[in-house]
């Protein structure tokens, strides 16, 4: 890919002019992580005239986790609990999986849940499954491997966050204005911009799929608002991006996980928004082998991190941004991440 095209100040400054020329309010919310850095990083928010407001969505797998699922997995002696790097600085209720391990939990760091599967050989095991659409083939394929090894010290924490229900959540809040959506292009590349054809047909608002270099997103922006009195679904990230999107990604994930309900962090309980493993495989599910329960419980109630991850108030209105809670010393999920609103606003916008 030619990232200079993606950059050229020439190009993103014509767009920008063009954009300029709307005199509309509007809101738009990036739905993804990657784009909330994406945006700070280039500095785009700032490039936008004042009548057009980007916020942040629930873009981020580790924002939106429960405290009560690190509660759960430090409650877990004796096994190997192996994880992505950012949930180990979650907050629990009381402690994160960071200082379980200072205390003596064998909680390790994975950039693979393959390499769980490895851990599981040595000692019982526990991949903790978390990540939306983008993530979910792999660790399915994960599963499926455990199976042809009759690997029996393996199982999956099924965590997982389906971003298509989460978004008919956050339009049936009556507290959430939103005029369209940013969508993410790493979810999109798997699930396809058919999955948010409901979005124009249900809500009467649009969106656009579109990638992660300044010009993509200065481009979506342009198509949002050439498109809100028409809304529909634009696929703005075609090199990438089909309508069915991974036919291959999506086969795995259905063999391996039934649609199911998931709790999320600052938006509760969303129906048919996670995914069960199937019966079939239930010798991996973390869930059943021990009898995990995740309920709706919040950490720090001073956190604001509920009401930033529905875009109702910006990072810099919570009052422990930036003074009590920052990356290094997180209250909330979302300053952990480095996807998270709160941290992509502390290191490119405070």
């Amino acid at each position: 890919m030619n990232l200079k095209y993606y950059r050229a100040p020439d190009l993103i400054k014509r767009v920008l002019k063009e954009i300029h020329e709307y005199r509309q309010p509007v809101t738009f919310m990036e739905v993804c992580g990657s784009h909330t850095m994406a945006i700070g990083h280039w500095g785009l928010r700032k490039l936008l005239p004042e009548n057009i407001r980007l916020i942040s969505g629930p873009g981020c797998p580790v924002c939106v986790t429960p405290a009560s699922v690190i509660d759960e997995l430090i409650k877990l002696k004796d096994i190997t609990i192996a994880t992505f790097g950012d949930l180990i600085r979650v907050p629990g209720s009381d402690q994160t999986l960071e200082h379980a391990r200072a205390l003596g939990a064998d909680i390790r760091t994975v950039y693979s849940p393959l390499e769980a599967l490895e851990l599981s050989q040595k000692r019982e095991t526990v991949f903790v499954g978390i990540g939306f659409e983008t993530t979910i083939p792999g660790i399915a394929y994960t599963i499926l491997e455990a199976g042809r090894q009759n690997q029996d010290n393996f199982s999956v924490l099924p965590l997982f966050k389906l971003i298509p229900p989460a978004l008919n959540a956050l339009l049936i809040d009556d507290e959430v204005e939103i005029d369209g959506f940013i969508l993410p292009g790493h979810v999109s590349a798997v699930i396809g911009t058919q999955a948010y054809d409901f979005i124009p047909q249900k809500f009467g608002i649009g969106g656009v799929v579109t990638g992660f270099e300044p010009l993509d997103i200065v481009l979506g922006i342009k198509k949002m608002i050439e498109q809100i009195n028409k809304p529909q679904i634009i696929n703005e990230y075609s090199r990438i991006v089909t309508t069915e999107g991974n036919m291959a990604a999506k086969a795995t994930i259905s063999e391996v996980f039934s649609i199911g309900n998931a709790v999320w962090r600052g938006l509760g309980e969303i129906p048919d928004s996670g995914l069960d493993i199937r019966t079939e495989y239930s010798q991996f599910d973390a869930l059943r082998k021990y009898d995990i329960q995740i309920t709706n419980i919040e950490g720090n109630t001073a956190c604001r991190c509920s009401s930033v991850l529905k875009g109702k108030i910006m990072p810099f209105d919570c009052p422990l941004f930036a003074e009590i809670c920052t990356p290094n010393n997180p209250v909330g999920p979302c300053m952990v991440s480095s996807e998270g609103s709160c941290a992509a606003y502390y290191k490119y916008e405070k």
